[in-house]
């Protein structure tokens, strides 16, 4: 009978010690950085390799570490209890509950997990041996375990997919990045920029494109000595060419064939035949994403785009320093004229200039303004008030105070954004 007790003993150590590995695997391996892994693995590390390889199919990971830990947890808790009756006899039954909660809660859970979790990605490649083990060990009990929970689940109208995502991997990241920024280790300037980089999925050229009340163009059917001088003062050195009206763009004048045109021609700008020099106009539909807009500049080798809608008529002007800008912010070279459309005031609130878009404005001032049925600041309070407001009149919506200061026409020009106020009616 001693030897028995003896063994019995021993056997709870074992147990004990498998259900910790098994507590600790499972911490080490959920907590582990993908990133890291994904690094360790590329620089030929097996290990890293292995748990990659495990973390592929969550559900039979688990499966397997939980089924395992309740296995040892169960037979030591039976052992304890034949040890302990066979001691103190039925009292040995509420002893062994007892004394098993306290050594499973400390040494089989706490503890390893504590321990999983100060180095995760270590313990993870050190442990990823026993849970590849017990995932083939137990991958027939697993799968049936996991096909009870489908079925059951399916009775009350939840279908789980162990293909389905939970969270996207832009959602991740993103998420990563306003962690690491709330918790100071990442300044707000790389939190916009690496935040700008994951929207470029989102974003369409009509989202970034300069209005085409704003494009720079030039009148095709003027002199050459004019189209020169008018090349040589504008602020860019790519500029359409239209003919007949705005609207229909000819041709694309950049600054440094006219520049060797002329020089060919003595100088003598008379000589010119702009008609040659210019290059064929690039249009691309409003619908465009962002992403792919970039990537469409990077494999043409073109630095612009003009963009057009359903119908076909010209709706802006798509630079690749306007995507640029949109990642790392506005780019002002020696040509540039400073942009003051947004000013801060001494009582907090902050004068805007009605062009300006809602994204620029969140990014100045760390808002959260909705960007989804309007672009620029003007166009959402239109949006929001459901009219074209007059100068002087105030809106509070989105946890801000508008008021209007200036209008041209039918355009909010100047506007100014402050905290709403206690005699505002929200």
């Amino acid at each position: 009978m001693t030897m028995t007790l003896i063994l019995a003993a021993l056997a709870i150590l074992v147990l004990l010690m498998l259900s910790g590995l098994f507590s600790g695997t499972e911490t080490a391996l959920t907590a582990a950085s993908r990133a890291r892994l994904h690094q360790f693995e590329k620089d030929g590390d097996r290990a890293a390799a292995r748990v990659n390889r495990l973390r592929e199919r969550p559900e039979d990971m688990l499966g397997a570490l939980l089924l395992g830990n309740n296995l040892v947890n169960i037979l030591a808790s039976s052992l304890a209890t034949f040890f302990l009756t066979r001691l103190f006899g039925p009292a040995g039954v509420a002893i062994a509950a007892g004394v098993m909660t306290a050594l499973v809660l400390i040494f089989a859970e706490v503890l390893p997990k504590t321990l999983a979790f100060t180095r995760p990605e270590a313990a993870a490649m050190r442990l990823s041996s026993l849970a590849k083990l017990a995932v083939v060990l137990f991958a027939p009990a697993v799968w049936f375990v996991q096909g009870v929970v489908r079925r059951t689940l399916r009775l009350f109208g939840i279908d789980v997919d162990q293909d389905q995502s939970f969270l996207a991997a832009h959602d991740e990241i993103r998420g990563a990045i306003e962690v690491h920024h709330e918790e100071g280790l990442m300044p707000k300037r790389d939190r916009d920029m690496l935040g700008a980089v994951l929207d470029l999925t989102d974003l369409t050229v009509a989202d970034v494109m300069v209005h085409r009340k704003n494009i720079s163009m030039i009148d095709a059917s003027l002199p050459p000595p004019e189209i020169v001088q008018q090349a040589l003062e504008a602020a860019h050195t790519r500029l359409p060419m239209w003919k007949d009206e705005p609207e229909n763009i000819i041709g694309i004048l950049h600054a440094k064939d006219l520049l060797r045109a002329l020089n060919e021609a003595g100088g003598k700008a008379n000589k010119i035949n702009m008609t040659r020099i210019m290059r064929e106009p690039w249009f691309v539909p409003e619908t465009t994403r962002l992403k792919d807009q970039l990537n469409a500049f990077l494999k043409r080798q073109a630095h612009n785009a003009l963009v057009v809608d359903e119908y076909g008529g010209l709706m802006g002007l798509l630079t690749l320093e306007d995507i640029l800008e949109e990642i790392v912010g506005e780019i002002d070279d020696e040509h540039d004229v400073a942009s003051t459309g947004i000013r801060r005031q001494k009582d907090g609130s902050v004068n805007v200039d009605g062009v300006v878009s809602i994204r620029d404005l969140n990014r100045a001032m760390d808002w959260n303004l909705p960007d989804e049925d309007a672009v620029t600041i003007a166009g959402l309070v239109i949006h929001e008030a459901q009219t074209i407001p007059e100068p002087g009149q105030v809106f509070v919506f989105h946890g801000h105070r508008f008021q209007i200061l200036r209008r041209r026409r039918n355009q909010i020009t100047g506007l100014r954004v402050s905290a709403p106020m206690a005699s505002d009616r929200i």
